[in-house]
């Protein structure tokens, strides 16, 4: 059978290219022979579903449990009524059951139980007549809140000294979210009344992303299936893009076979590769732009904005630094301090801040192609200067982080000459104070760095200067643009303070300093 990349939901493994999940999960068989309950947490579509149903069916068909994976999900509706919810829930895992196991390891019949305790007494009704020992994993934990979720963390802490004859052997809570933070959704621990609100968990652990083993593994299986050969060079710019994010190593090479390089005797190459990033960058299907609505929420907010302004991080709470982090969005780098999470995350989330401000775009000219279509950049720089006395200001408010409401409003003009026939590449750090873009549009590449002067700080071109050095350097370019943008309090208007000065950098090359 014909066998494809997946890019929505569980794969199936009939029809889908897929890691084997024990790969992925090597400790859990150790913990389920243990009697273990456990917590698994990862972002979004980094497989955990098709993990545990593959975990489960591969331990079921071993002959020594009966393991199912089965949802919460549908208890979410009614976060204030355990009752609905458990009905609910139990209902949904009657049809899953069925689904999954076969007749013989199936519970005889429905166990309803006591209100308040369905789910509590349908897992301990099944494990004291299943022939063998119950495992299961509950997926989507993290959907439930308030008393639905009490009522259920309570539920499984109660029947736990009663393992494996009276309940589950095993059970795993599957989520976003580590268990730590489900106190949070429960209204707070003193709700819970208990340090922990799962405190029978023995380990606590992270489905992380693909290695670059694992990738080459994954694109091998489909030249195994096709002949259709990915370069060595294209496999590792596919992790390096991705850093093995699940759902993005899948959605680069689905993009590859199944529309731009679709006879499977063409090589996928480094060019192909990247031909598909900036699909998949400028599309932002499902999975990129459920990260981009977290953008809009103010703990988010108060990290990414001096990731991408190159501030020290302010004082923020220890959970919500844990709370991007098990989002997926930034990750610790091996140099200290949060980095957004790979390189397409990168480039996206400057993208989508910058939206509302493109949006706010009044109509310009493409004044700077020549007749023979190159970019020039004189006239771009003309024509920037132009626009930034007239709308830089007013488009302020468009931006809805205030702290690189410029950096926003010089990105989306950026956008618009680009306009799908060029690229825009950003690099950034948080506590570098600057963020470096790249502008390649057919044969020129221009190099720039962004950095603020704000008060109480010294004039920052010295320092700019050397850091832009250091970018063109990697760049290979003798020439670039430092813009500085002045938001000390007490200035005259922007389209009065505008100016540009030719400097030598440190290094000898040609700058174009931009001061608004």
């Amino acid at each position: 059978m014909k066998k494809w990349f997946n890019t929505a939901g569980p794969c199936q493994t009939e029809i889908h290219y897929m890691l084997p999940s024990i790969v992925r999960l090597p400790e859990i068989v150790n913990l389920i022979a243990q009697r273990n309950y456990f917590v698994i947490h990862a972002p979004r579509q980094v497989g955990k579903t098709t993990a545990m149903i593959t975990l489960a069916q591969e331990l079921t068909a071993g002959g020594r449990y009966t393991a199912v994976m089965l949802s919460l999900e549908v208890g979410a509706v009614f976060s204030h009524d355990p009752e609905l919810a458990g009905r609910a829930i139990l209902d949904e895992w009657q049809d899953a059951i069925k689904f999954y196991l076969p007749k013989e390891l199936q519970p005889s019949h429905s166990i309803l139980g006591e209100s308040g305790r369905h789910i509590g007494a349908f897992l301990a009704a099944w494990s004291q007549e299943s022939p063998r020992p119950l495992v299961v994993f509950l997926d989507e934990i993290d959907a439930l809140s308030d008393e639905t979720l009490i009522s259920v963390l309570r539920q499984i802490r109660s029947g736990f000294p009663r393992r494996p004859q009276g309940f589950p052997q095993s059970l795993a809570l599957v989520g976003m979210r580590d268990v730590r933070d489900y106190k949070y959704a429960a209204g707070g621990s003193d709700r819970l009344n208990t340090s922990s609100p799962f405190n029978i968990k023995v380990r606590s652990f992270t489905l992380s992303n693909f290695t670059l083993e694992d990738v080459r593994n994954l694109y091998q299986q489909h030249t195994e299936a096709t002949g259709q050969v990915f370069t060595p060079e294209a496999v590792d710019l596919a992790f390096h893009l991705t850093q093995g994010q699940p759902w993005l190593v899948n959605a680069i090479a689905k993009e590859i076979v199944e529309y731009i390089a679709k006879d499977p005797n063409i090589p996928i190459t480094v060019d192909l590769v990247n031909q598909a990033k900036e699909i998949l960058i400028k599309r932002q299907d499902t999975h990129l732009d459920s990260l981009a609505e977290r953008l809009r929420e103010d703990r988010v907010r108060a990290i990414i904005q001096p990731i991408l302004s190159g501030l020290e991080l302010g004082d923020t709470p220890d959970d919500d630094r844990r709370y991007l982090l098990d989002l997926g969005l930034v990750v610790r780098s091996q140099e200290g301090g949060l980095k957004i999470a790979n390189p397409i995350y990168q480039e996206v989330i400057p993208r989508v801040l910058s939206q509302g401000t493109q949006d706010s775009l009044p109509m310009i000219q493409p004044s700077w192609l020549n007749a023979d279509g190159n970019l020039n950049v004189q006239v771009l720089l003309d024509a920037f200067l132009v626009f930034w006395r007239q709308h830089g200001e007013p488009l302020f408010k468009s931006a809805n982080y205030p702290e690189i409401a410029p950096h926003l409003v010089l990105m989306a003009f950026l956008h618009r000459v680009v306009n799908g026939d060029g690229t825009l590449e950003r690099e950034y750090a948080i506590g570098s104070g600057k963020m470096d873009i790249c502008l390649r549009y057919g044969k020129v590449t221009l190099g720039m760095e962004l950095k603020v002067w704000r008060d109480g700080r010294p004039d920052p071109l010295k320092e700019g200067l050397s850091q832009l050095d250091k970018y063109l350097s990697g760049l290979s370019l003798d020439t670039g643009w430092l813009v500085l943008f002045d938001r000390r309090s007490g200035l005259p208007p922007i389209s009065d303070r505008t100016a540009t000065e030719n400097v030598i950098s440190p290094a000898g090359r040609e700058i174009i300093v931009i001061r608004g």
